[in-house]
């Protein structure tokens, strides 16, 4: 009775192949299977991990310097309230100085009797047309008045000490006898709380 004979595997006939080679052959073949091994676990296994690790120091990395820009401005919050909260007060002592439209008149009749006041003969009080700034109008007063130097002076102490601004601009004197003819500009302001658009 005749066996039949199996065939060899491929397998097998690759590990009877290697094991017909001489023994450097056989180390390099281990060798190299060893680093394709590795390879494979470190670009399938390993790399992505490393990738994310890097993603997440990078994450790391931008939180912390976003948490200390915030910490630096909760340092610097109460500086900078504190500095807000000083220029409101100035920005309200201003407004509070600068007239509201109702509050021109009276002003205007407070210039006037400033200057009638000082014994000085009013020529000419002429409102000008009102010039838009930022959150105020400037409004120009042309005047012509007449008068002695001490009642001039008189007149520009009484303008000072108006709780109103109220500027005195292209001053002009003439001296006649022992009088002087004054042509200047006062310049006073009125308080429009936005930007004014120029009419």
């Amino acid at each position: 009775m005749t066996k039949n004979k199996v065939a060899p595997s491929s397998i097998e006939q690759l590990f009877q192949k290697i094991a017909d080679l001489n023994r450097l052959h056989r180390i390099l073949i281990c060798v190299a299977t060893v680093v394709v091994l590795v390879s494979a676990f470190g670009f399938f296994m390993y790399k992505p991990k490393l990738d994310s690790m890097t993603k997440l120091r990078t994450n790391i990395t931008q939180a912390e310097q976003k948490l200390e820009r915030t910490k630096r401005s909760a340092r610097e919050y109460d500086k900078y309230k504190e500095l807000m909260d000083n220029a409101r007060a100035q920005f309200d002592i201003i407004s509070r100085e600068l007239p509201g439209t109702e509050e021109i008149p009276s002003l205007l009749t407070s210039i006037s009797q400033a200057g009638n006041a000082s014994g000085l003969e009013f020529l000419l009080f002429q409102p000008q047309a009102e010039r838009p700034k930022d959150f105020y109008s400037e409004i120009p007063i042309r005047m012509e008045l007449s008068g002695k130097y001490h009642e001039l002076g008189n007149f520009f102490d009484r303008m000072a000490r108006l709780s109103r601004i109220v500027n005195i601009d292209n001053c002009l004197t003439l001296q006649q006898n022992d009088l002087l003819k004054i042509s200047c500009t006062a310049l006073t302001y009125k308080f429009v709380g936005e930007a004014a658009s120029p009419k």
